[in-house]
């Protein structure tokens, strides 16, 4: 299927207004996406997201790629292995950061999400990638969700965070957290609108034979 056909193109202007409600900078070319993998990463917390991103039928679009604490093969859930592609050292910048629920909490990592944290457009968790995010700093004084499972343990660990509670997911200012597992597609579909428009994210849902509406929110 040539998906560029079935997808069709938005305006100029509608792109232009999506992409402003972005960020400000200008799009010159396809969107980083670092999303961020260690030691016991939850498959669905980040293939769901980079389903969503890859499916994107739209010009500029994303860029994705995998970053851990080196380029060493690391496990995921049941077994999965993956070789990140990218150091904290050598990534390039990203304009949005991706961290679902991993082993990984090394100083290096967390000294590369202050670091992004500075200059990318959103910094996305899914499930308790929150709980990075928080040992990070990134959610202080900001409002968070994160996996049902978990929401006493992390109001206990972040009384500085505004909790959330039975939210797919929740955008406070750059930062965007989603919920436990599925709920991360909903929140990629919704950065999807925030660039592109909501044409461009309800065709790549159409296309993912994804029904939910949530990422409307």
């Amino acid at each position: 299927m040539d998906r560029r056909v079935f997808f069709g193109t938005l305006t100029g202007a509608t792109a232009l207004g999506a992409i402003m409600l972005a960020s400000k900078r200008e799009i010159t070319g396809p969107v980083n996406v670092a999303v961020v993998m260690t030691e016991g990463a939850t498959v669905i917390d980040f293939a769901g997201p980079w389903e969503v991103f890859q499916d994107v039928d739209h010009s500029p679009g994303f860029h994705l790629y995998t970053v851990g604490d080196s380029t060493e093969m690391i496990r995921a859930t049941a077994g999965l292995q993956i070789v990140p592609s990218y150091t904290y050292a050598t990534a390039p910048p990203p304009r949005i950061v991706v961290a679902g629920a991993q082993s990984g909490r090394s100083p290096e990592l967390l000294e590369w999400l202050r670091r992004v944290s500075k200059t990318a457009d959103l910094m996305m968790s899914v499930c308790t990638g929150a709980f990075l995010y928080g040992a990070a700093g990134l959610l202080d004084g900001l409002s968070a969700t994160t996996h049902h499972d978990f929401y006493d343990e992390f109001a206990r660990r972040f009384p500085k965070v505004k909790l959330v509670r039975n939210r797919r997911f929740v955008e406070s200012e750059r930062v965007i957290t989603a919920g436990g597992l599925t709920s991360g597609i909903d929140c990629a579909l919704h950065v999807v609108a925030r660039y592109f428009g909501d044409d461009v994210a309800a065709r790549t849902a159409e296309y993912m034979e994804y029904q939910s509406t949530a990422w409307r929110t």
